[in-house]
């Protein structure tokens, strides 16, 4: 991963509010009847061992060892050829079994929870390696097959002039295909970079970033591949294994699969329908919509030219069922049950799983010991609980990702010097804030013009009754006139706060700069904050710091001192 800085790095522990219960649920062991849903849990070690000793005994029902090797072989050989994961494939060839997560394939990588989630995956399966005496291979689902640009599309920087800046890549066809098949122009990626560049701060490691993603740009061609080729650089030599879920050789050995989500397709349908049901009877709201008459498959049907570039594609359509028939949302594609069918047979890179689906496909595909999980990502696979048993199969072991927040020096030493903590700035930081500013003010501000407000009340009341005796409609008259009098009070009380403020321009500006770090725009750092931005300050050892982190079985929440 090239040069890096020498950085000496403390964690600290740290519990947020729960922002989704029924993954709080699971984790914590509050509810038995939530455990019960998905039959393993990550803290106990037998659950380990047990797992491992089903998938042997069920090692003839999913894809074959060799013939998965050959194809993650093929895809790694471009992105990610690494010794390491040269021998993570090898291993799997030879019957090891995985931990794997999965995330969209976002510009640079996406928001900083993609590289907490890699970090989870690694250190999950050294985890489960020890737990269980066998190798255990780290492998990354690229969720290519996703058709939500809006989403993967960009990443947020932020700026040497200290602003969040979102530096975004135009969708260049109207057409709602994977972002695996959406085709990028080399100068959209070019100009991109040159975006990133202005945007970043220079610093020693600058050149290095900048030089790797224009490496990337010439070698790609969408924004899966760009993608590929980052996750290769960053961790490719832990051993980490890559896959696209739209991988074409990959979807070749998905078709028995989809045969059979076809062929139970009603089947699926009503256990997605009991365990919605079961999720709600206790209490839990639903992470995904389950819809009656839902296939829970997507089809790529090809279609004409959607737009002036001329270029025709594969739009990903959602399948419905009516009248014994697989349909559109619109109407306007029409198929029977054996034509389905067929195309599962023949052309399997026609089909795309869903929300519900992937995780069934996923178990198929891989040996999954373990698969590393976000909360929102735990409440939705609740939802499959009874499908993976309607199929014959059975849920892995799900491991909560782990995450931090990255605090650098001079955010730290903000913090101390205003006696915040990461509570303090995620759950009331404008509360603080204006706490802070009230004890400045040594004039008192509110307080004097509250005390004139209500002074001026008193002098006016008995003017309103003057006026009132004299004529009655008056009386309505003179409240309208106190209220706009009191009104102009209020007007120069906040022009005065104002002026008042501007005496501390460069504190709130220290104190602003803690909340763009650490909770940028109202949300968790990781859910929004590029990686390029710590790759830029500080080279590759920020990561190496992640990786040495303990690993949490149940997950956890840790400040991480830059």
């Amino acid at each position: 991963m090239g040069r890096s800085l020498k950085l000496q790095m403390e964690l600290e522990p740290v519990r947020l509010p729960v922002s989704q219960p029924l993954a709080d649920a699971f984790v914590n062991r509050t509810d038995a009847r939530i455990e019960a849903l998905f039959g393993y849990h990550p803290a106990e070690a037998s659950h380990w061992t047990q797992r491992l000793e089903w998938l042997e005994a069920h090692r003839n029902d999913r894809v074959a060892p060799d013939l998965l090797a050959a194809a993650l072989r093929t895809f790694n050989k471009r992105f990610n050829g690494s010794d390491a994961a040269v021998k993570s494939i090898e291993a799997i060839a030879a019957g090891a079994p995985v931990i794997v997560g999965g995330q969209q394939a976002g510009l640079w990588t996406g928001p900083l929870l993609v590289i907490h989630k890699a970090v989870t995956i690694l250190s999950a399966a050294r985890h489960a390696s020890d737990a269980t005496g066998r190798p255990v291979v780290p492998v990354f689902w690229i969720a290519g097959e996703d058709h939500d640009w809006d989403e993967a599309n960009h990443a947020f920087i932020v700026s040497q002039q200290s602003d969040l800046v979102k530096i975004a890549l135009d969708r260049p066809s109207a057409m709602r295909s994977s972002v695996s098949r959406t085709r990028l122009a080399r100068e959209a990626l070019e100009a991109a970079v040159a975006k990133l560049t202005d945007a970043l701060q220079d610093t020693e490691f600058k050149p290095e970033l900048i030089g790797k993603l224009k490496e990337f740009a010439q070698r790609s061609s969408s924004l899966t591949e760009w993608f590929a080729f980052m996750m290769g650089w960053l961790f490719g030599d832990q051993g980490l294994v890559l896959l696209d879920a739209d991988d074409p050789a990959l979807r070749r050995l998905e078709g028995p699969m989809f045969r059979r989500m076809i062929e139970r397709n009603d089947e699926l349908e009503r256990a997605y329908l009991h365990s919605a049901a079961t999720v709600q009877s206790y209490g839990y709201g639903l992470q995904a919509d389950v819809a009656e008459g839902g296939a829970n498959l997507f089809l790529f049907r090809e279609e004409p030219a959607a737009d002036a570039s001329g270029e025709a594609g594969a739009e990903r359509t959602l399948l419905f069922k009516r009248d014994g028939r697989f349909v559109n949302r619109r109407g306007t594609l029409e198929l029977s049950r054996e034509e389905l069918l067929a195309a599962a047979d023949e052309t399997p890179e026609m089909f795309s799983n869903n929300v519900l689906t992937r995780p069934l496909m996923q178990d198929y595909v891989l040996p999954v010991l373990g698969t590393v999980l976000g909360s929102g990502e735990i409440a939705y696979w609740t939802l499959t609980a009874e499908a993976f048993r309607t199929m014959g199969m059975q849920m892995p072991i799900i491991v909560p990702r782990m995450s931090f927040t990255l605090i650098d020096g001079t955010s730290a030493k903000f913090m101390k010097k205003f006696g915040l903590s990461l509570e303090d700035v995620a759950l009331r930081f404008e509360e603080r804030k204006e706490q802070w500013l009230k004890e400045q003010d040594e004039l008192d501000i509110d307080g004097s013009f509250e005390e004139a407000k209500r002074r001026f009340a008193e002098l006016y009341e008995p003017v309103i009754g003057l006026a009132a005796a004299v004529q009655g409609g008056m009386a309505e008259l003179g409240e309208k006139n106190k209220l706009k009098i009191v009104e102009q009070i209020g007007y120069l009380q906040a022009r005065t706060k104002d002026a008042h403020a501007k005496r501390y321009e460069a504190i709130i500006r220290q104190l602003d700069g803690i909340a763009l770090a650490l909770w940028p725009d109202g949300k968790p750092q990781e859910r929004v904050v590029n990686a390029g931005v710590y790759w830029n300050r500080y080279g590759s050892a920020w990561i190496g710091r992640l990786l040495e982190a303990p690993f949490e079985p149940c997950g956890s929440h840790r400040i991480v001192y830059l």
